[in-house]
């Protein structure tokens, strides 16, 4: 298995660049002729939804089925599905970033029973206050 990082990502995903995106391509390509798996950490995933909103102009519901998508794909390993899942769902019908449902369920994963947060958009969330 073999961890890829936001850039090689997004290039495979956004074909941008056209040298960039051949490697990208070639690279998932042998892995998956291979049957390896390629590793995707929660990092990675935060900053591809950044990419794509700001750098790209993705909507939230393009977004959230990029994540939707390498969820269900079976040489894609992403740290802590069910934990992206959740926080890829809230983000889809919600307001505030990625990375902030993600540390909001990261939190409850972790075992605590609330998130202090400045963050406006997170506010209504269950369990989330303003110090």
């Amino acid at each position: 298995m073999i961890a890829i990082d936001t850039n090689v990502l997004v290039r495979y995903l956004v074909e941008d660049d056209p040298s960039q995106t051949a490697r990208a391509a070639a690279l998932v390509e042998e892995v998956m002729s291979r049957d390896e798996r390629i590793f995707v950490s929660q990092i990675v995933l935060c900053e591809v939804v950044w990419v794509l909103t700001s750098g790209y102009g993705f909507q939230r519901k393009e977004v959230s089925e990029v994540i939707r998508n390498l969820l269900k794909t079976r040489q894609v390993v992403v740290e802590e599905p069910d934990r992206v899942r959740w926080a890829i769902d809230a983000y889809a019908r919600g307001k505030a970033d990625f990375a902030d449902y993600l540390i909001l369920e990261s939190g409850r994963a972790a075992g605590c029973d609330r998130l202090a947060t400045f963050d406006a958009e997170l506010l209504g969330q269950p369990d989330v206050f303003s110090p």
